[in-house]
């Protein structure tokens, strides 16, 4: 964790929710509820405080009813261990609505009784309401620089059970206390009270809607460790300038206990700089929306592709990556700089991790114990997404960058079905490969079979001259010389199985003594490692007899093999002599027609069994091709599940854009890979002009290689647009081609559209590619805000976006989104670390030829040096702002 934060107590570098209990009492309250105190005040202090502490309460207003007489007792104990206290009072109204004022924590109690004594408090019965009315106590609190809410406003005291919308409606009266949760509410009343809440009642709905808060009176210690007594307020520093400034954004920084979300995202805590233009430069990063401002070239990119470069991260594009290897040489090459990132991971399960990375060296990963980690960085924030200046916008153009980012975002409930469809692929391989080398050796034995009639013809021939009986035996021979060779291949077979067999015996090591250590059933697995190795033992045993029947096979079959050919030998050489008694004939001797006779007679005996292979073969390729078809079958079917799935998943995501982006699916509607298929076939004569009927077409790939099959004149019969010639030149492509082209799978054709209307006009969509520049890059970032558990990171953003669509779009989402997801941005404009209200703003500067964040420009915008320094450095100084002036806090 970087240190900057911890330096001294003192030091607040990012805003944080703070718990604060609004309406703590002092001891002698306990009186007003008809009971008596068992405790000294001093008693009552000490065990309020010790409650607040073990309750994480960090601010408590006290609010009694008339006196002041022990804030200072209470202030004095409770500052001692950081806990800030706004003194105060409860009041009732002349229409006897009961509110709480508090002031600033060093206002003294004196001042606070004069403020009581202003608003006609009558101190001895202090309950009793006051000649002044509602409106004129909201006003008072405020123009004195107090802070006022309606207390209990669903009790017979509180504004809402009076219907007084009047006062509800008064634009001092910032907050409301309810006794539990908004949701809590529901149906009470007709539903009344939770639609003023919700600002959605026409007669209670106000222009800035009300917060509400849970600030449950406090009369025993203990009870401040309730829930309903205390709320959340988010703060640079726990103040009550902080304090007051929340309640002019509330959406943002108030928040009930109830609300609160459980916080399971990664984040990027710190990053700290050793050597380079950053040196010493050391940030804590809030955990929800950071901002960098600064001057230009101060360094807010440099930090940024450091972050980068520690991650190891390529940016999108040539161009980008040229200019990021640049950043970082110019930055912390010269020094050998070193940049540590101290991480918390989602995917780790929330574990911490250090990365540290110097120039030149590749990152390492520290765990907690700060050991070597194997993980990589990607391992531990594999969401993470960092653009650089116009990255997005680079990212727009190319279109397969945009189908993966919309992808991300879908359920993912189709991997199961593209593990299965990457499964039937691969078969459909093995068959296709299956199938072709079937059709060789079928051409193969086709050719054989073919020549055979012509063989046997000339066979006849030389029986004419009376050779068959002088020569029958040839035949025969042959025969035995190919049967001989049969039992060299059969026990050759059997090698290989025993080969086979030997590798297939089970392992296990992984039942080793090692592996079993401290496992709670080792035993049982120990008797199962007993098994299997008395199996191992057993197989060893039938594979050493099978290798010795295997050796005395062999060796019997050897001699019995020579035999026989030594036979077949002395039969030929008695063939020498049959030759010499057949009569000369055109003008060949009896030995060279016999020797023709023997060599002719031996090639139909080889070939004659290849007709039973022919038949067997053709049987084989059927199966193949039947087979084939149930594949492509279960291709279709995991294809079209899948289609559906993912587009139940997209009107889903639709829906979470809420009209602002609309994505379109079409299945397997890119129909580029069978464009680029065909194209590189060589089609004679058909040139991509001749082939742009197939982008137009819905037809599968499948189909396709079906017609082509089917002949030229069905090809054209399809109505797809295939001229004659086209038809011809596909008809000419081999079964190899048209089983390779079944197999191929077209893409999904995603396509983006932005809604480009501005506030409440009628939705309008349009594509992507029909956008301009800083729309393209509204729709991507659409896509990017949405729920992801690693931080989002973009340097200057507004570069490519329109300010309008920035105000009104994705300012909105990044309140809302960082909520459970960090952001870290580098920017010029002040909508995005203003409106979005930054939990954590630095402000970078050069001092010295060196970048650096000092802790006091660091912070939230409740901070006044933040709220200065950013009004200087954001479009323009503080004239630009003066719309701002209520959110800077500008007198």
């Amino acid at each position: 964790m970087a240190e900057t934060a911890h330096t001294s107590e003192m030091t607040y570098t990012k805003a944080r929710f703070i718990k604060c209990a609004l309406q703590v009492n002092p001891a002698d309250y306990i009186r007003y509820r008809g009971q008596q105190q068992t405790l000294s005040e001093d008693e009552y202090n000490q065990q309020l405080l010790e409650a607040a502490l073990e309750a994480g309460v960090e601010v408590i207003g006290v609010a009694d009813h008339g006196s002041v007489a022990a804030v200072d007792r209470i202030r004095g104990l409770f500052s001692q261990h950081g806990i800030v206290v706004f003194p105060g009072f409860e009041i009732a109204s002349s229409e006897k609505v009961h509110f709480v004022c508090l002031f600033d924590e060093s206002t003294a109690t004196d001042l606070i009784k004069m403020h009581m004594g202003a608003l006609k408090v009558d101190f001895e019965q202090p309950e009793v309401p006051v000649y002044k009315s509602a409106i004129e106590i909201i006003d008072y609190v405020n123009n004195k620089g107090g802070f006022i809410y309606a207390a209990h406003v669903t009790n017979d005291d509180g504004v809402l059970k009076r219907r007084m919308n009047h006062v509800w409606k008064h634009e001092n009266l910032r907050a409301a206390q309810i006794p539990g949760s908004i949701g809590d509410l529901k149906g009470v009343e007709g539903d009344f009270y939770r639609q003023v809440l919700l600002n959605k009642n026409a007669d209670y709905r106000r222009q800035r809607p009300m917060a509400a808060i849970n600030a449950a009176d406090v009369c025993k210690p203990e009870q401040i460790k309730a829930d309903g007594t205390s709320c959340l307020i988010k703060m640079s520093r726990p103040c009550f300038a902080s304090f007051k400034q929340a309640f002019s954004d509330p959406e943002s920084r108030v928040r009930l206990n109830s609300d609160r979300p459980e916080h399971y995202a990664s984040a990027i805590e710190g990053i700290r700089f050793v050597g380079g233009y950053l040196d010493e430069v050391d940030i804590e990063f809030s955990d929800h929306l950071n901002a960098l401002i600064g001057g230009r070239g101060t360094g807010k990119s440099t930090l940024l592709e450091c972050i980068r470069f520690a991650l190891d991260l390529r940016p999108f594009g040539q161009s980008a990556q040229k200019q990021h290897d640049a950043v970082i040489k110019a930055n912390l090459g010269l020094e050998r700089g070193r940049v540590e990132l101290f991480v918390r991971s989602a995917a780790m399960h929330g574990r911490h991790f250090q990365i540290k990375r110097r120039y030149g060296d590749q990152s390492v990963v520290l765990d907690e114990e700060g050991n070597v980690s194997p993980h990589q960085p990607h391992d531990l924030l594999p969401g993470l997404d960092l653009f650089g200046q116009n990255e997005i916008h680079e990212m727009t153009r190319d279109r397969s960058s945009r189908n993966k980012l919309m992808e991300r975002f879908l359920d993912g409930e189709q991997a199961d079905y593209d593990a299965t469809i990457a499964e039937v692929l691969q078969r459909l391989k093995e068959n296709r490969e299956s199938i072709v080398k079937a059709l060789q050796q079928r051409e193969e034995i086709e050719a054989d079979v073919e020549r055979l009639p012509k063989l046997q013809d000339q066979a006849r021939q030389f029986q004419a001259l009376g050779l068959d009986e002088k020569l029958k035996v040839i035949p025969r021979l042959e025969k035995e010389r190919r049967l001989n060779s049969r039992g060299t291949d059969e026990i050759d077979r059997l090698r290989e199985a025993i080969s086979g067999l030997k590798e297939s015996l089970p392992d296990t090591t992984y039942l080793s003594d090692a592996a079993l250590e401290g496992l709670p059933h080792a035993a049982v697995l120990r008797r199962q490692k007993a098994v299997l190795d008395g199996l191992v033992e057993k197989a060893w045993q039938a594979i050493v007899q099978l290798e010795e029947s295997h050796r005395e096979s062999t060796q019997g079959l050897a001699p019995l093999k020579q035999e026989v050919e030594k036979a077949i030998k002395a039969e030929e050489q008695k063939l020498e002599a049959a030759f010499k008694e057949i009569p000369a004939s055109q003008g060949k001797t009896g030995r060279q027609i016999g020797a023709e006779y023997q060599a002719l007679l031996q090639r139909i005996e080889r070939i004659q069994p290849k007709q039973a292979m022919l038949q067997s073969r053709k049987a084989q390729i059927d199966g193949l091709y039947s087979r084939r078809k149930k594949l492509l079958l279960e291709l279709s079917e995991a294809s079209g599940d899948r289609a559906a799935v993912m587009q139940k998943s997209l009107k889903r995501l639709n829906r979470r854009l809420d009209q602002k982006v609309r994505l379109i699916l079409t299945s397997e509607g890119d129909r580029e890979p069978l464009f680029a298929f065909l194209s590189a076939c060589d089609l004679e004569g058909v040139g991509p002009k001749r082939l742009a009927w197939v982008k137009d077409g819905d037809f599968s790939a499948v189909s396709l290689a079906e017609k082509i099959r089917t002949g030229a004149a069905a090809l054209q019969q399809t109505g797809w647009g295939v001229t004659p010639g086209v038809a011809e030149a596909l008809c000419r492509l081999p079964e190899r081609k048209l089983l390779e082209m079944e197999e191929l799978l077209l893409p999904d054709l995603n396509e983006i559209e932005l809604n480009v209307t501005h506030g409440g006009q009628h939705v309008q969509f349009r594509p992507i590619d029909d956008l301009s520049t800083g729309q393209q890059c509204t729709a991507v970032l659409h896509l990017l805000l949405l729920g992801n558990q690693d931080p989002l990171i973009l340097d200057q953003p507004e570069d490519n976006l329109d300010n309008a669509f920035i105000a009104e779009r994705i300012v909105s989402e990044l309140r809302n989104a960082k909520l459970t997801r960090q952001f870290i941005f580098a920017t010029h404009n002040a909508n995005i670390p203003v409106f979005g209200d930054a939990e954590w703003i630095g402000v970078l500067s050069v001092e010295e030829g060196k970048g650096r964040i000092l802790p006091q420009q660091q912070g939230a915008i409740d901070l006044p040096e933040i709220q200065h320094l950013a009004a200087d450095i954001l479009e323009g100084g503080e004239a630009a702002f003066n719309q701002r002036r209520e959110k800077y806090g500008f007198e």
